[in-house]
């Protein structure tokens, strides 16, 4: 009877301390959940809009993953031109996000950002700063989620995007013409050779123990042999990457900027990539200056602004020396490439 009696009342003391105890492993399970929530929250999709280049060669497990064209590898837009000049606070929910109608698809180090930021002056153009790289490594993302990475646009205003490893890029041709066949294409270029040594610098600047250029672009320096599986080399043989685009879109749809006019002749380039989209000649040689410490012109002040917009300081690098001979060999080498270029696009670019 002892035990009888005692039994119950451990029972419910036990069942009292459970009761008591179920607010507080309650509360601590919420805010796990709630840190959980928020950690992931914060940290983005590996997928989201990007402002620097991708790593070429890389590829994911992915079945939408890209494929690089490779050297060895076989092979609605009707605008008025005298259209008001609006434009919308980033903030702006006014308008609406539609899919690109142009897009500067390449080269990597051949001037692309300077081209964006000339065009993004211009009032109708909304373009999206950082680098979106749907048509290279998002793809599985679907188009409304690229769709709606765009900036808000009002009627008579373009939407523009830029990536430069499309150009690469072996599926990013079809994908572009499968989403729209009308979308207008920019590839600005660059002598490959100094294009090649550019790529090199940017590389170097992050990962300080890198072999030296010749040891990459070369197998065996003293035959001169080129290294065309080093991405930097590769991607200069501009030729064979355009055959892979012509296959989906015509030589009308593409406008191929030089990147040394655009050093130059800001004014005069932006001329031809402004009748190219259908814009008035809004961007001219009065919104350009030339800054002699980076070696390359920058946009002057607008009215109220603190200072003129110069690209930022991992632009204008000093190059790595190189010999002159293995320079030669370069040039050697590229020339063909560059000769098929001319004759392909109808423009000879005087890199030889």
């Amino acid at each position: 009877m002892g035990c009888g009696t005692l039994n119950p009342t451990i029972g419910s003391a036990g069942h009292l301390e459970a009761l008591r105890a179920q607010p507080r492993v309650s509360l601590l399970l919420t805010m796990i959940f709630l840190f959980t929530f928020f950690f992931y929250s914060l940290s983005g999709s590996s997928c989201d809009p990007q402002p620097g280049p991708p790593l070429y060669g890389q590829r994911s497990a992915d079945q939408s993953a890209p494929t690089l064209l490779d050297y060895h590898q076989p092979e609605r837009m009707n605008r008025t031109r005298d259209l008001p000049h609006r434009t919308l606070p980033s903030h702006s929910t006014s308008g609406t996000k539609s899919f690109p109608q142009a897009i500067i698809v390449g080269v990597k180090k051949g001037g692309t950002r300077a081209l964006l930021e000339f065009l993004r002056v211009h009032p109708d153009v909304r373009a999206l700063g950082a680098e979106p790289h749907f048509f290279d490594r998002c793809y599985d993302k679907g188009l409304e989620w690229y769709r709606n990475l765009m900036p808000r646009t009002l009627e008579g205003q373009i939407t523009m995007e830029k990536t430069p490893s499309y150009f690469v890029t072996l599926e990013a041709p079809k994908r572009i013409y499968n989403m729209s066949k009308d979308t207008k294409l920019i590839v600005v270029v660059r002598n490959p050779v100094t294009r090649a040594i550019s790529d090199y610098t940017q590389t170097l600047s992050k990962t300080p123990s890198l072999p030296s250029f010749q040891a990459l672009a070369f197998k065996n320096t003293s035959t001169g042999t080129i290294d065309t599986s080093w991405s930097a080399i590769r991607i200069g043989i501009y030729a064979k990457h355009l055959e892979n685009w012509l296959q989906y879109f015509p030589l009308s749809k593409f406008l191929f900027v030089s990147g040394e006019r655009l050093v130059s002749d800001p004014a005069g380039e932006m001329e031809r990539v402004q009748d190219f989209l259908g814009l008035k000649r809004v961007i001219t040689d009065k919104h350009f200056y030339f800054n002699k410490t980076k070696g390359f012109p920058c946009l002057k002040k607008p009215e109220g602004s603190g200072k003129p917009r110069c690209l930022g300081k991992s632009k204008g690098r000093p190059h790595p020396d190189i010999d002159q001979k293995l320079l030669l060999r370069l040039q050697d080498f590229y020339r063909p490439y560059n000769m098929k270029f001319y004759q392909m696009t109808g423009h000879d670019f005087g890199w030889d």
